[in-house]
């Protein structure tokens, strides 16, 4: 009778155990779709089995082990950091792209254009009222345009420095969230499958802002580091970074007036910035504190439109003021067509005015020489279409050159990131099919395991049976009292 009790035990006790093996596999395919999930096996372990030395062998549970491979983990939060970059910096170039109109009928290069031709045609009438009058309509018209320009990369910019500040935000949020698992972990969340998912989850989306690394430490915890240097959670604790724009003591500002940098700190106040090379956070750092201010000035650099818009109203000024209203006696000298904030070298194309105290007659055509030549300032005017002088020109370049080479860098640099960011992808995609095959649920080998262990049920099942009606039979075999 003992050996049937032992038997029945050992069958009961396998029912068990092939059970939790089915709940597993159900919790698997449960989770099949679930963000962060890796696949749960259940370890089966042979108990030992001598029948003379009373050991009736069977089958025990072990411990639940996840799948999970942390080098795919990483990798696909390196890559998703990548494309994170190349996404925000596509998104902001293609936005700044559009202040810049390459046309020659509207925009900048549209109005600079009209002014030199009617530089052009005053040049053949510098008497005539009309084509004086065209001139300083153009001007005003080129003001306009230099004006809009500055507005829109202005609003740009700001739009970009809002972006930073949500972003730091979101980091911090998501670094909030980590380290309530990690204390949901501490207390005795260690081989909870469902927090495993929720926090790798949480670093993925944690990626996509800034290129983190992540270490799991002997009491389960994760240590999160932001550009792998910067802590933002280890163990119960959240390090949060903030946002900063306010021009540092070193190195000093250069431009008077012009835009501080974008700068983050630590949770103690350092700057750590340049540690910060991946995800949309970097994105918004290169085009806020590299790319536009390369075009629009900040407090380091006046700005190509900047300098574009003082170049033009500065030269223009000089041979006006050069020449004569009229030979006199005495002669009348010409006058400025142009103002600006001289004082602010990065908001010149945001100041750039026309002269309110100027009339068309006071544009000055005559050239004194020598040689004395009557048309001879509205000649070297129009001549700044060709230049043919340094005086004339910026780096080099004609005005119109200039301005198209600033529209080109950013139509390029737009161009660029549009491409590395569909090619990102296809890596981001093909890290995300190698992590699934090395941790994610595979529905194809759950249901061969659960046909398996089904089988092994039925069969453990059959057995208690089996036995229960043999116990039954002996049991009705013995002689009645």
């Amino acid at each position: 009778m003992s050996g049937l009790f032992s038997a029945i035990s050992t069958s009961a006790n396998a029912l068990d155990v092939f059970q939790s093996a089915l709940d597993t596999i159900q919790n698997n395919v449960t989770n099949s779709s679930t963000p962060g999930y890796a696949t749960q096996t259940l370890n089966l372990q042979a108990m030992p089995f001598q029948p003379t030395a009373g050991l009736p062998g069977g089958v025990s549970a072990g411990q639940v082990q996840s799948a999970r491979d942390e080098y795919s983990e990483q990798s696909v939060r390196q890559q998703f950091s990548a494309l994170g970059t190349l996404e925000q910096s596509s998104q902001s170039l293609s936005n700044i792209e559009l202040n810049f109109n390459v046309s020659n009928d509207s925009g900048i290069p549209g109005t600079l254009n009209t002014l030199l031709q009617n530089f052009s045609a005053w040049s053949v009438t510098p008497s005539d009222s009309t084509a004086r009058q065209s001139v300083i309509d153009s001007a005003q018209q080129l003001t306009q345009a230099f004006q809009q320009a500055a507005a829109g990369l202005a609003q740009n910019s700001s739009d970009t420095g809002l972006q930073i500040q949500q972003t730091v935000t979101q980091i911090n949020s998501l670094s909030a969230q980590l380290q309530a698992f990690n204390v949901q972990r501490i207390n005795g969340g260690a081989n909870d499958a469902g927090l495993d998912a929720q926090i790798h989850s949480t670093l993925e989306q944690l990626s996509e802002y800034g290129a983190v690394t992540a270490t799991t430490q002997p009491d389960g915890t994760v240590t999160v580091l932001l550009g792998g240097q910067t802590p933002l959670v280890i163990g119960t604790q959240q390090y949060a970074i903030s946002a900063s724009f306010s021009v540092p003591a070193k190195p000093p500002a250069t431009i008077a007036g012009g835009a501080p940098p974008a700068r983050i700190l630590d949770s103690g106040g350092a700057d750590i910035t340049s540690t910060i090379s991946q995800g949309k956070l970097a994105g918004q750092l290169d085009v806020y504190n590299n790319i536009l201010p390369s075009v629009i000035g900040n407090a380091y650099q006046q700005g190509g439109l900047n300098q574009m818009a003082q170049s033009v109203a500065d030269r223009v000024n000089q041979l006006l003021q050069s020449g004569n209203i009229s030979d006199g006696p005495p002669p009348v000298p010409g006058v400025a067509l142009f103002t600006y904030d001289a004082a602010h070298p990065a908001a010149i194309a945001q100041t750039l005015t026309l002269n309110n105290a100027i009339t068309p007659d006071q544009l000055a055509a005559i050239d004194p020489g020598p040689p004395y030549v009557s048309n001879g300032i509205a000649l070297q005017l129009a001549g700044l279409a060709t230049p043919t002088s340094a005086a004339d020109e910026i780096n080099g370049s004609s005005y119109a050159q200039f301005y198209g080479n600033l529209a080109a860098s950013v139509g390029s640099q737009a161009a660029s990131a549009q491409n590395q960011m569909n090619v990102q992808q296809q890596v981001l995609a093909q890290a995300r099919n190698l992590r699934s095959e090395a941790s994610g649920v595979s529905l194809n080998d759950q249901a061969a395991q659960m046909l398996q262990f089904q089988k092994a049920y039925e069969a453990a099942s059959k057995m208690v049976t089996v036995l229960d009606q043999l116990t039954q039979d002996t049991i009705n075999m013995l002689p009645t009292p």
